[in-house]
């Protein structure tokens, strides 16, 4: 009896310590899923990244899309909107890599060619010249002047002359590729295997994690955080932040997805056509508009494209579109001084484990993989 007594003692005993054990190890199992779910993105991007050198893995999310503190209609009113994995480059495109795909593909850009006399029947042979539009800073003592007056079409301005055949970027080849139109910014796409960003890529990238913030920093204005206009446009320009113009790549902090001059500097295009606000993109899965294109303030410009990121010309009393929601219409064959581009290379879903979201949302397989590997290993 004593025998059997302690057989069922025993037995008692393993069944309590193997429930426990159970217990135990389910802890242990949902304590690795909540740690893993609070992974931080960036961490894990790096560990797992398929994009090229120079560019940056984002780990797709929900976000608001435009804003609702803006004076600006086109930008109201924030929609949520989810894109997909996707990398990015860290800065714009800039001079020397331009020169490259120029070199090695003999590509001309719109600035460079004649103007059409197709579509300019009404203009002589000497005003058709190969040429783009330049920025001039009001006349010192000049207190007032008219609307736009500030841009000069400038006959042999393109991407090697930035301010006509005077000037050069002979020392500038790390500062960014101007005088771009649309096409010049798809040819480029095209040769280096990427492609231009969607706007909702380009915003998601932009506010570097701070969904809803105004600026790609936080919520307060700091001259010294992005190359924008001091002073007063277009009189003075007090350069408070270092520059007067163009600043070279990477003068600036990055956002929190390692981005540089994702605000200020250059404009950079998108593959959308312009329509005010967000409405038709809200709740979509990588939206894009490619149907047609409206500007209430261009009414007769058809192929509208969107626009980023404000510019060096950009200051508080004008402008105002250093934001990462801020947005602006462009004719696809105009390029200027101050309108470049960046590139994105877009990301197969099977390629990588989905990050986590802002919804705290983490892919189950590696979830599944890392408890598994947890018990066995």
């Amino acid at each position: 009896m004593d025998y059997m007594h302690s057989i069922r003692n025993s037995k008692s005993e393993n069944i309590r310590y193997g429930k426990k054990y159970c217990f135990l190890t389910l802890i242990f199992i949902q304590g690795i899923a909540i740690a893993l779910l609070l992974i931080n993105t960036t961490a894990l991007a790096a560990t797992v990244n398929p994009c090229p050198q120079g560019m940056a893995m984002i780990s797709g999310g929900t976000f608001k899309m435009g804003s609702d503190n803006s004076s600006f209609v086109e930008e109201r009113s924030p929609k949520d909107v989810t894109v997909t994995n996707f990398c990015i480059d860290k800065y714009e495109v800039v001079n020397s890599q331009f020169g490259e795909f120029v070199k090695a593909t003999g590509y001309v850009t719109v600035a460079e060619r004649p103007l059409s006399q197709e579509q300019f029947p009404d203009l002589p042979d000497e005003q058709r010249l190969p040429g783009s539009l330049v920025f001039e800073m009001a006349k010192p003592g000049v207190k007032q002047v008219s609307f736009l007056s500030w841009w000069h079409w400038t006959t042999g301005a393109n991407w090697q002359h930035p301010f006509g055949t005077d000037s050069a970027i002979a020392s500038k080849s790390n500062y960014p590729v101007v005088h771009i139109a649309y096409e010049d910014a798809l040819a480029y796409a095209k040769w280096s295997g990427k492609s231009l960003p969607t706007e909702a890529q380009w915003e998601y990238a932009a506010r570097g994690g701070l969904d809803g913030a105004t600026y790609t920093w936080g919520n307060e204005y700091s001259e010294h955080r992005a190359n924008t206009w001091q002073g007063i446009f277009p009189f003075f320009n007090t350069k408070a932040d270092g520059h007067l113009g163009i600043a070279p790549v990477g003068s600036f902090a990055p956002n929190g997805y390692g981005l540089y001059d994702m605000t200020g500097n250059v404009w950079e295009w998108t593959t959308d056509f312009f329509q005010v606000g967000h409405d038709r993109k809200s709740h979509q899965i990588n939206p894009i508009a490619l149907n047609q294109s409206f500007d209430p303030k261009k009414p007769d410009e058809s192929e509208l494209h969107v626009i980023k990121g404000g510019s060096y010309l950009c200051a508080p009393n004008y402008c105002s579109r250093f934001r990462p929601a801020a947005r602006e219409s462009e004719s696809p064959d105009t390029g200027t001084t101050h309108i470049g581009f960046r590139l994105v290379k877009n990301l197969a879903s099977s390629t990588l484990p989905l990050m986590r979201n802002n919804n705290g949302i983490t892919d189950q397989m590696a979830l599944r993989k890392a408890i598994s590997f947890a018990l066995t290993g």
